[in-house]
């Protein structure tokens, strides 16, 4: 414990270097999504990615700001407007947008297991979800409320999909894979009532380490599960720092499962953690947490 202690008396001083193991990780996962021709310039945030063609680009009028905010969403053709139908609203990672979480083996078991999934920007691909926001430099957080902004984006978006689908209530369910961990955490925390169960992928909830008791308290009142996908060879979001969130779960009595693939790097464990994610999902609803 020692150790991770001093870790941890290290992470405001090395907030640049977090955030550039971040971003690097996530360079090199945007780049393993991408044809290899060896050519080209490295790409840098925002990345783009194309979309998996089954799923839908939208957008919507954010009256906050005035702006067209952009959001993903893929339905399966198993929802029906006669029966209550399972969501999921998946965050993706620092940099991207919900194409690189909404897509291939998400889409797939979406599909066969009758689900609607959104995927929100967050405001823009470093909004947080609400969470605290991220910096280096000393730079200021532009706009000063991008938290809010950012929070507001996810659950505006729960609300069209509440509006426009017959969602069941009792199995809406939060995933989100590093930035969108960290958010899936901070929402789940503050939004209880609208989640059957949580799902966080390597997630880089650096800067709530301090304050994990208390977003972990608040999501063990409301009785809500908690599965959790770690890489063992992810160097952006080290093993031991997610770790530190399972043992608090553990010691707190929050009701989780701590999945760690021992070969997996930040990118592959949005694939392959999916399969036990949908598992997951399927044993608790709202009911069967009661």
């Amino acid at each position: 414990m020692r150790f991770y202690n001093r870790m941890y008396t290290m992470l405001r001083p090395l907030g640049r270097t977090l955030w550039l193991l971040i971003g690097l990780a996530f360079t090199q996962f945007a780049l393993a999504q991408q044809p290899a021709n060896g050519e080209g310039p490295r790409p840098r945030p925002p990345f783009k990615i194309d979309p998996d063609p089954r799923v839908e680009q939208r957008s919507y009028h954010f009256e906050d700001t005035d702006e067209e905010i952009k959001f993903v969403l893929y339905v399966s053709s198993k929802v029906s407007k006669d029966r209550k139908n399972p969501l999921i609203v998946a965050l993706h990672g620092l940099g991207g947008d919900g194409n690189f979480i909404v897509r291939n083996r998400l889409v797939d078991l979406a599909e066969e297991r009758g689900y609607i999934v959104a995927g929100p920007l967050g405001y823009n691909v470093g909004g947080w979800y609400g969470s605290p926001v991220m910096v280096f430099d000393n730079r200021p957080i532009e706009p000063p409320n991008l938290a809010e902004l950012s929070e507001q984006d996810v659950m505006n978006v729960l609300a069209m999909m509440r509006e426009e689908f017959n969602v069941d209530d009792e199995r809406t369910y939060l995933l989100g894979h590093s930035m969108g961990g960290a958010g899936t955490l901070f929402l789940g925390s503050k939004h209880p009532s609208n989640w059957a169960a949580l799902a966080v992928i390597a997630p880089a909830a650096f800067l709530m380490l301090e304050k994990r008791a208390d977003y972990l308290t608040r999501i063990r009142d409301a009785g809500i599960p908690v599965m959790v996908v770690q890489g063992g060879k992810d160097t952006a979001v080290p093993p031991e720092y997610t770790q530190r969130w399972v043992e608090s779960m553990q010691e707190l009595g929050v009701q989780h499962e701590y999945i760690q693939f021992p070969d997996g790097d930040h990118g592959t464990v949005i694939g392959d953690g999916m399969p036990e994610i949908f598992r997951f999902f399927a044993e608790h609803s709202k009911t069967s947490s009661e």
